[in-house]
């Protein structure tokens, strides 16, 4: 006997059925094939190809970041929906945070060729806040700022405009907001301007961002940038904590700035007098010398230099050439033709203090050969040995050309069980975990690790982008979070933090005892 069909409405789940979860899975299938398209596409760009093959690798590797883009946007949109806002307070640096975003989407913008800068308060240098969600914050401001800004540049900052509040703000030099779209634009699935419609989103990131800073006691805003275009800003009462008391570096000094970039001479300025001191900024480097004194160092744009890459410092100063890290291969160019040194862009508050002392002579001896950015090495970790732990075989095609790329000894297990026997006989420098594999998860996998008595560090690799799920990682005895598809940027400043790069040491072992 045929059954009776139950009602449509019956058979489809109700909105109450559909948890969180549920779509944290679903969206989990979406990401797992479409970061190995976007993997190969990336490392298919570094590979020979006609202007043709180039474009068409670009367009799809923009197109694959928009959907990965909706999938995040959509699913953290659900999380927030169901009042899921969990915040996790810590102490949080401000330098730290600002630098981080900035240097994230540094790529980006130099792709379109954009400046990106950050600067923060010498005080308060840290905060108590959930660096996670500020994070989140700010990359939603600074990614629409770098997508909808054509010229010029974005300029990230912190301030204090009262004890125990913090503002963001995140300026450009794009079309603007018009005051009639100034709130609505923080609305669920709403864009300020139909014909940027083709340049992707779904009008969630504001709505997000938003949620995030009430959840936060705080309130998000968009207003026009003096002589500029727009500037989304946060703030919130964030508590910033006590600090040792130290002497400005650069207090008393006074540095010329020149830069056709009015984001790089605001940033350098704002740094300049984070550290104590005085900046003359200009468009040009002979506006920048009548600004100065004989015995002051310039900061000189390599944006200045002619067609063959040619710049020499001004006359009678003492001066740092600015590069972008893919420039480093006129840094040797540079010093023979009289730079006292280099910085690369976005400028970092400490190597420009360490740099312009030394370049004025006030640095003690042992200080005059100042650190290399690991921006610019060829490779962030050679002879480093990596215990990949990658069940996806597109996904660990991908990280070990990357890892390659950086000079890594790649050994690969494709599970749980094969990592710990690969960990036990092993020495390794760095261990980075995939979080969803058959059997043994990653997180199980390191919590048997730190179990028998490993030290190794553990990074997580996983296709969650969210902030419940770095601290899941984290809970389980990993130390940092990558997420996949796996940015080159990202995989080396992971690379960097966890295996000291610039000294030697010897490979733990991974089992101790």
């Amino acid at each position: 006997m045929r059954r009776t069909p139950r009602p449509l409405s019956e058979r489809r789940p109700t909105r109450a059925q559909i948890s969180a979860e549920q779509l944290a899975s679903l969206s989990h299938e979406f990401r797992t094939p479409l970061n190995g398209v976007l993997g190969m596409a990336r490392l298919l760009e570094g590979t020979r190809l006609t202007a043709e093959q180039r474009a068409y690798v670009a367009a799809l590797h923009d197109s694959g970041q928009h959907l990965l883009t909706l999938v995040n946007d959509v699913l953290d949109f659900a999380k927030l929906g169901a009042g899921r806002v969990e915040l996790h307070p810590a102490t949080t640096e401000l330098e730290g945070l600002l630098r981080g975003v900035a240097e994230l989407l540094s790529p980006r913008a130099r792709e379109k060729g954009l400046e990106i800068a950050w600067a923060a308060p010498r005080t308060p240098a840290q905060i108590h806040a959930d660096e996670g969600r500020l994070r989140q914050i700010l990359l939603n401001f600074a990614g629409n700022a770098v997508k909808f800004t054509e010229t010029g540049g974005v300029l990230i900052t912190a301030s204090a405009p009262e004890a125990g509040r913090i503002r963001f703000a995140v300026e450009d030099t794009g079309p603007g907001v018009s005051k009639s779209d100034r709130d609505r634009i923080f609305e669920a699935f709403a864009q300020a301007d139909a014909s940027h419609a083709d340049l992707g989103g779904a009008g969630l990131g504001l709505a997000i961002a938003r949620r995030l800073a009430r959840a936060m006691g705080g309130e998000v805003g968009v207003e026009s940038a003096p002589g500029r275009g727009a500037c989304f800003w946060f703030e919130a009462a964030l508590p910033g904590l006590p600090a040792a008391v130290t002497e400005p570096a650069l207090a008393g000094r006074t540095i010329g700035v020149a830069s056709p970039s009015a984001v790089v001479r605001d940033a350098a300025r704002l740094q300049i007098e984070a550290c104590g001191g005085q900046a003359a900024c200009a468009p040009t480097p002979a506006e920048a010398v009548a600004m100065t004194g004989a015995g002051d160092v310039m900061l000189v744009d390599a944006a200045f230099a002619a067609a063959n890459g040619s710049l020499r410092p001004p006359a009678q100063r003492r001066a740092i050439v600015l590069l972008a890290p893919d420039e480093r291969d006129r840094i040797a160019r540079y010093r023979r033709a009289g730079f006292a040194g280099y910085l690369i862009k976005p400028l970092r508050r400490a190597s420009l203090a360490e740099r312009v002392l030394i370049a004025a002579g006030a640095a003690p001896a042992a200080d005059t050969a100042p650190r290399e950015d690991e921006r610019i090495a060829a490779a962030a970790a050679p002879g480093v040995r990596v215990l990949l732990v990658e069940d996806n075989p597109i996904n660990a095609l991908l990280a070990k050309a990357l890892l390659n790329r950086e000079g890594c000894e790649v050994e690969h297990a494709v599970g749980g069980e094969e990592a710990l026997a690969a960990a036990d006989v092993g020495a390794y420098d760095i261990i980075l975990m995939d979080m969803r594999m058959p059997g043994l998860s990653g997180e199980d996998t390191a919590r048997r690790l730190r179990a028998d008595g490993v030290t190794t560090p553990i990074v997580a690799l996983t296709a969650n982008a969210f902030e419940d799920d770095r601290h899941a990682c984290l809970a389980a005895g990993m130390d940092d979070f990558l997420v996949k598809p796996l940015s080159p940027d990202a995989l080396r400043g992971a690379l960097t933090r966890w295996t000291n790069p610039g000294w030697t040491k010897p490979a733990a072992r991974a089992k101790v005892g």
